[in-house]
């Protein structure tokens, strides 16, 4: 499928409307891909933002059996450490609903990021194309763990991350090459210290979040931050 750079910024006046507005385009997206394919593939974020909108999810009646899920990164940690962004997804959301067990597919980051990220590469080898990209956007424009000046590892789904900016340095990333592999791309950015790194995408400056484009472009839903 070819690849489209186009960028569809959307501005909400609360957090509660930019968390509704995502959750019902989620729900919406997993409706069609199942009713298209019998299944629904979608890689989550971490953060804040996207914590708000599990906790919606959770309340959601959905056809959970049908749904894969997977993650876009994830910290070098215990499995039941506060910080890890499989624990967050769970206990927000993952554990309320009826997603099959076999279907929630945590990257096992506690294995270390080289041994963690060749086992995630497995999980992914034949998943085919996803059908959302659920993805967070840093104040020094990362996003998942795709961080500025650092080389981009292409060469397998998933990648060890070594010395990341923020801690812990250690983490496993879905590569750059894995996440366009997705027939959409959602942001969600909220908070007025994402302003410069929105700024800068919105200026056509080379940041890590615009590495990711998807086959059909990229959905950013903004709150509490100008588009300029």
């Amino acid at each position: 499928m070819t690849q489209s750079s186009a960028t569809r910024w959307h501005s909400f006046d609360s957090q509660d409307n930019i968390n509704q507005a995502a959750t019902a385009r989620i729900l919406q997206a997993a409706n069609e891909a199942i009713q298209a394919q019998g299944s629904f593939y979608v890689v989550l974020a971490g953060g804040s933002t996207p914590k708000a909108v599990y906790q919606l999810l959770s309340e959601q009646q959905a056809d959970w059996a049908n749904w894969h899920v997977f993650h876009n990164d994830d910290r070098c940690l215990p499995v039941d450490h506060e910080e890890r962004n499989s624990k967050m997804a769970r206990d927000a959301w993952l554990s309320k609903v009826a997603i099959p067990e076999q279907k929630i597919h945590d990257i096992p980051a506690e294995l270390g990021n080289v041994a963690g990220a060749k086992a995630y590469a497995e999980t992914l080898k034949d998943v085919r194309t996803f059908d959302l990209v659920i993805l967070g956007l840093g104040e020094d424009g990362h996003t998942a763990s795709l961080f500025p000046n650092q080389t981009v590892d292409n060469s397998a789904d998933a990648v060890p991350v070594f010395d990341a900016p923020k801690p812990p340095a250690d983490r496993i990333t879905i590569s750059q090459s894995r996440l366009n592999n997705t027939k959409e791309v959602m942001f969600l950015v909220t908070g007025a210290g994402k302003q410069e790194a929105v700024d800068n995408w919105r200026n056509g400056a080379a940041i890590p979040a615009t590495l990711i484009t998807g086959n059909n472009g990229v959905e950013v839903y903004c709150f509490d931050v100008e588009l300029k």
